[in-house]
């Protein structure tokens, strides 16, 4: 085992060090000053069409599922052990400069979650109870290149539906055993079997369930962090400068420590919001919506409400609660100890209940991310049951598993799904942006947009293009 960990950690520290960070900030800077900082600039409408996305609507007599319960059900991933658990590991082994990092990361980041969840709308198919789609339908039906979206399929079923949810469960776990005392062998069991009922029931019940947790518990998280930040108010221009000076310090730069805090930052924000690893857009496929854009600015909204908000209210609690970083405490058990020193014992077990819905709610997310990419590959109901068998099978043995394996299995698999994916936002990127134009013009017209792939000459042609 001892091994097979250092074979990984050497496979990640070459994928992360180098690779991953320029494949990432280039694309990501490409797509905001294409695109017009469409993450900045259109932030008002992402708020409009949330506001507006909640009612479901009906073609030729189907149910599918609204653009609201798409952002839930991909927000249910996002939002998870990377927010309280992810960012405490960031912070412990990166220094606080790794949450500047993780700012950057989220605020370009955003160009790349737009144009991955307008393409998996574009490319959308029709299936028996919603639409379906994401990266590997827009790279089969996009590029014409199914090899690659097999791929695709088989990295994202490992990532989310096996590695993500081996996180999930042990952070899980391990924040109700250090609150309750529980052992993590009966939690493991309880919430496996919690599970398997739930991934039975398919999307609709998924999304039904995402609908409440979600909601509630990420209002929840935010107002405790307030009552943290009105709590240390005067303390929060000092924490700021400390995340700043140890992003940029002179200290860190010949220390080594800036190097570290950018490579967690980025790689702990990548885990905890997603942009442009692939994931989001095959919640957003199965969305009913008018135009391609409308999702897809929706699903930018929710990078921002993951790392600008939730996280960096995890970032606060941690760094305002002087709890010594780099010791024996990491992960979700720093989260914990910080809060109880804000407000008692009461923080602990708040954290437990938190980190208990977030991490069932993403392992619900993480599931169906795996199920699109098995359909993808096959229509086998067989394939898919003994899929969801096997994702029961994960998430108890997660309870069971070491921290650091579990964190560095899921940081390989989530950088090669990532790399996969950044691939195909290139040489399709283009499509996105028209769609964006096309937007715009029936905006500037005062319409609501409506999207006919006639109108836009380059996609007129396309007979890979079904839903539209």
């Amino acid at each position: 085992m001892e091994s097979l960990q250092q074979i990984i950690d050497s496979a990640n520290d070459l994928l992360w060090s180098y690779i991953m960070i320029a494949a990432l900030l280039l694309c990501a800077a490409y797509f905001t000053l294409r695109s017009g900082f469409v993450q900045f600039r259109m932030i008002g409408e992402m708020f409009r069409q949330l506001i507006n996305s909640t009612e479901r609507r009906r073609d030729e007599g189907a149910k599918h599922i609204s653009p609201f319960e798409a952002f839930v059900v991909s927000l249910a991933s996002r939002v998870g052990t990377g927010n309280l658990a992810g960012v405490a590991t960031a912070v412990a082994v990166g220094g606080p400069g790794a949450v500047f990092w993780m700012w950057i990361i989220a605020l370009l980041g955003a160009a790349n979650a737009f144009v991955e969840s307008t393409l998996a709308q574009l490319y959308k198919r029709r299936s028996a109870d919603s639409y379906i789609g994401g990266p590997a339908y827009y790279i089969e039906w996009g590029l014409r290149c199914r090899p690659m979206a097999i791929l695709f399929s088989v990295l994202t079923i490992v990532t989310f539906g096996f590695a993500f949810n081996t996180v999930q469960s042990n952070t899980l776990c391990e924040a109700v055993e250090n609150a309750f005392g529980i052992d993590r062998l009966y939690i493991g069991i309880a919430i496996t079997i919690s599970t398997l009922i739930i991934i039975f029931g398919g999307i609709q019940r998924i999304a039904k369930v995402s609908s409440v947790v979600v909601p509630v518990m990420a209002v929840g998280y935010i107002l405790l962090a307030f009552v943290v930040v009105a709590m240390n108010i005067g303390s929060l221009p000092e924490v700021l400068k400390t995340i700043i000076d140890s992003a940029f310090g002179v200290e860190q730069v010949v220390g080594g420590g800036m190097g570290a805090a950018v490579m967690q930052g980025i790689k702990r924000g990548l885990f905890s919001n997603e942009a442009g690893m692939g994931s989001a857009p095959n919640a957003a496929a199965t969305a009913s919506t008018s135009h391609p854009v409308k999702q897809g600015l929706i699903q930018t909204l929710g990078v921002f409400t993951d790392t600008l908000i939730i996280c960096s209210c995890t970032a606060f609690i941690i760094l305002a609660s002087g709890v010594e970083l780099g010791g024996e405490l990491d992960g979700v058990r720093l989260t914990q100890e910080a809060l109880t020193s804000q407000i008692g014992i009461t923080g602990r077990i708040f954290v437990a209940v938190a980190i208990f819905f977030f991490a069932f709610s993403s392992i619900f997310g993480n599931y169906y991310y795996g199920e699109a990419n098995v359909r993808f590959i096959t229509s086998s109901q067989r394939v898919l049951n003994i899929y969801r068998i096997i994702v029961g099978a994960m998430v108890m043995g997660g309870a069971m598993m070491s921290l650091k394996m579990v964190w560095s299995l899921a940081d390989l698999t989530m950088g090669l799904m990532t790399l996969c994916n950044i691939v195909a936002l290139v040489l399709l990127g283009r499509q996105a942006l028209l769609l964006l134009d096309d937007y715009r013009r029936q905006k500037r017209e005062g319409k609501d947009p409506v999207f006919e792939k006639r109108a836009i000459k380059e996609l007129a042609e396309n007979d890979n293009i079904e839903c539209w």
